[in-house]
């Protein structure tokens, strides 16, 4: 439908990846990369992860602009007040399906679909990042072993390609790797809600020895030395080694402590970021290693323009942030190799820190070992998030008024002084827009 509507309004090109599989991150990495680099004006992204719609709220649409990255507020206020104004749509209804299952181009008039592998350009970007040699010394060690769980979601044939062939794993490493459209369903072990943390990724969970509340169970064999999730369209991801759980706040700050280690800063790290909701771990990180830190509005846009400060396209006379690695509580991690989250560029960063940490050492350096290493150097950050669904909106609203309203910098409550309480509000240091009433903080 997308296509053949692209056509009708003008529109001479289009690619689309093997099976209409492509990554959240892969579609920013195409737009960016693919040929001579950013030809797309943009590109659609259809997904259960973006503006749930549909009968069953499994569907939603997104449009990624020519730098790669979401499109930004301004635009897309735009595309909804056309929605209201519009009154008919042009379609070339009688062009015939392409078939997407191989890489092919089709010559339709003057018009044509470029049908492309859809791992190949992510895969090419982060071999550019990573030192996939020396990670493969480290996952050829008998004492290492990975499962990556895709829970049929997009990922699994990067998974396949990238952890098992590329990385040399052993076959299997890439469990529920086969993409599903509902993910697996409702009978599914998450029923068919791919979300790459303790409660949904249950498999991989109980395989790691843990069960939801992040507690060490028995397991029948000794659980895998490296575990990681990815969500339905591959840009969240979660990392686990045997027996135990590193938060998504832990994980943003122990890749920025251990940039170093990592082909993509060996000039070094500039920038960092986390939204408001996550936790200041890195925020230590940072002022230790003297970056620059941002505590930003939750949502990848705000992130992206940090990632395009001192761009001569877009941000000529700004200072420059990259390179830059950002992350949010809720299992999204980045870099500005592209303008998404990549669940696939933070497990190969983990890895690329293990290995280097393995084969400085000789011998097996786990997750375990280095957030213990971390947390003994920066200290502690306690986290937790609670999601309250289908709350009466009344209500809520109610109370967060009431938490907007009130004032309690100076008391104490449960032994712990506040030190003031606000509702955020950002102000770009790129753009200088001004983000208000995004969220209420306690500290």
């Amino acid at each position: 439908i997308i296509i053949k509507m692209a056509f009708a309004n003008g529109v001479g090109r289009v690619w689309c990846g093997t099976s209409g599989l492509l990554s959240t991150p892969a579609t920013s990495a195409v737009i960016r990369c693919r040929d001579a680099g950013f030809e797309p004006f943009g590109g659609f992204i259809c997904s259960a992860s973006h503006n749930p719609g549909g009968p069953d709220d499994d569907f939603g649409i997104k449009y990624n602009c020519e730098n790669g990255g979401p499109a930004p507020e301004k635009m897309t206020d735009l595309m909804v007040a056309w929605t209201a104004k519009i009154e008919e749509f042009k379609i070339c209804s009688g062009l015939p399906d392409v078939g997407l299952n191989v890489p092919v181009t089709y010559k339709l008039g003057g018009k044509t679909v470029e049908v492309f592998d859809a791992v190949e350009d992510h895969l090419a970007l982060l071999k550019k990042c990573f030192d996939f040699q020396q990670i493969q010394k480290m996952v050829s060690r008998s004492d290492f072993s990975i499962v990556y769980d895709s829970m049929c979601g997009v990922q699994g044939p990067y998974a396949k390609r990238i952890i098992e062939q590329e990385l040399g794993a052993a076959p299997g490493s890439a469990t529920n790797a086969d993409p599903k459209e509902d993910f697996g369903g409702k009978d599914s072990p998450w029923h068919g809600h791919a979300d790459p943390n303790l409660t949904y990724a249950v498999e991989l969970v109980k395989t790691m020895g843990l069960d939801k509340g992040g507690n060490k169970i028995a397991t029948e064999k000794p659980p895998p030395s490296f575990g990681a999730a990815a969500d339905g369209d591959a840009d969240r991801n979660m990392i686990l080694s045997s027996q135990f759980f590193v938060s998504p706040s832990d994980s943003l700050a122990m890749i920025v402590a251990n940039s170093h280690l990592i082909p993509q800063f060996k000039d070094g790290l500039k920038g960092c970021a986390r939204s408001m909701p996550t936790s200041g771990a890195v925020d230590l990180v940072a002022k230790k290693r003297r970056i620059d830190c941002f505590e930003t509005p939750t949502g990848w846009k705000f992130f992206g323009n940090l990632m395009d400060s001192g761009n001569p396209k877009y941000f000529p006379d700004t200072q420059t942030y990259t390179p830059f690695i950002c992350g949010e509580e809720s299992f999204g991690t980045g870099a500005d190799h592209v303008r998404e989250k990549d669940g696939m560029w933070a497990v190969l960063a983990w890895l690329q820190i293990l290995a280097a940490k393995t084969e400085a050492t000789g011998k097996l350096v786990t997750v375990e070992d280095v957030a213990k290493e971390h947390w003994a150097e920066y200290g502690r950050n306690y986290y937790a998030r609670y999601d309250y669904e289908g709350v009466d909106k009344a209500k809520a609203e109610e109370m967060m008024k009431k938490m907007s309203d009130m004032s309690i910098g100076g008391t104490t409550v449960q032994g712990m002084k506040v030190k003031c309480n606000d509702v955020f509000e950002y102000k770009d240091p790129v753009d200088g827009s001004v983000s208000k009433n995004q969220g209420i903080r306690i500290i």
